[in-house]
């Protein structure tokens, strides 16, 4: 494609995990030129000092200040509450696209005279068609989302929902904690703000389909001794049977190429690397429990931000996501 054609991109924020993973799907995408990666503390140095993997990629630097005017698209990368405060200070012409990766937006918010649309593309994909703004879902709340989607649009989540899952080190950030330390997190299992975790207004709303109430949705969620992905299981009573509810949720995942319902048990190892969800809903009794898998970074953050990309650009959406997992 002429480099003039290109969609011009801008990332702020892009020392860390997820401007990481932007950048690296960014620079191997056909029909995009990443012209700048913004970071104050990296300003200066080439990618690859933050991200060593990037060495021999690319010669790029990252700079100190955000060029609106020499991008189409621009993904924030920032921490919660810094979207915000950034819109307000650069004041972005309506011709930028913006998909912001914090939640600062999720609950609907504006910007001036425009709205964020939620980026859930199995949800929303008409919607993010024709956005200008997009606010990408957090990770744990993409899992669950995709886990009982079908059932809330079938009208079937009448009852509480109670959910486990797990998430890799990586789910934190690049901030140092003592939880992130390798002495603490190896060989170990925790669990982290029982019943309060911050996605699950996100995941409620989600879910809240025409007139229906949000469901209740009761969650516990752990912190895994591995760097990346996430795995939950949802368990809720369901009165259909496991081939009803298999064929339930093969039809509202048919036309999405990330949505990947298997008919056995799952792994997280399906996911990992991927842009995937790999689900697994499973019938013991008069209980449903559904298993869902997907990468934190990529389906729970950048990579579904690029399948944001694509549909707001009128591509298809695996555009520069065929990812390879790693089996082993």
């Amino acid at each position: 494609m002429d480099k003039e054609a290109l969609l011009k991109i801008g990332i702020v924020g892009a020392a860390g995990y997820t401007g990481g993973e932007l950048i690296r799907l960014l620079l191997n995408h056909p029909k995009v030129q990443l012209v700048w990666a913004q970071s104050r503390s990296q300003a200066g140095k080439p990618f690859s000092s933050a991200h060593p993997d990037l060495l021999g990629e690319t010669d790029q630097v990252f700079v100190a200040l955000a060029d609106l005017e020499a991008v189409d698209l621009v993904f924030l990368c920032l921490a919660h509450g810094d979207s915000k405060l950034w819109l307000e200070q650069q004041m972005p012409s309506n011709r930028l696209k913006i998909i912001d990766l914090s939640n600062d937006f999720r609950a609907g918010g504006t910007w001036g005279d425009r709205a964020f649309v939620y980026g859930l593309p199995e949800r929303n994909r008409s919607e993010i068609q024709s956005a200008g703004l997009v606010a990408n879902p957090g990770c744990f709340a993409t899992a669950l989302q995709l886990a009982l989607l079908p059932l809330a649009l079938a009208g079937k989540l009448e009852d509480a929902v109670y959910a486990t899952g797990i998430t890799g080190a990586t789910g934190g950030g690049q901030a140092l904690s003592e939880t992130a330390h390798f002495p603490w997190r190896h060989a170990n299992v925790s669990a982290y703000k029982t019943l309060t975790h911050q996605h699950i207004a996100e995941v409620r709303a989600g879910l809240r389909i025409g007139g229906n109430p949000a469901p209740l949705v009761h969650f516990v969620p752990w912190r895994g001794d591995f760097a990346r992905g996430i795995y939950i299981s949802a368990t809720l009573p369901c009165a259909l049977s496991q081939q009803e509810v298999l064929e339930m949720f093969q039809k509202a995942y048919a036309s999405h190429p990330f949505t990947i319902v298997h008919d056995d048990l799952i792994d997280l190892k399906m996911a990992v690397n991927t842009n995937k969800c790999v689900l697994f809903p499973e019938k013991q009794g008069e209980m449903l429990v559904v298993h869902a898998a997907i990468d934190n970074l990529l389906k729970g953050a950048s990579g579904q931000a690029v399948q944001n990309m694509n549909l707001m650009m009128g591509w298809p959406e695996s555009t520069g996501l065929h990812l390879k997992a790693s089996a082993f």
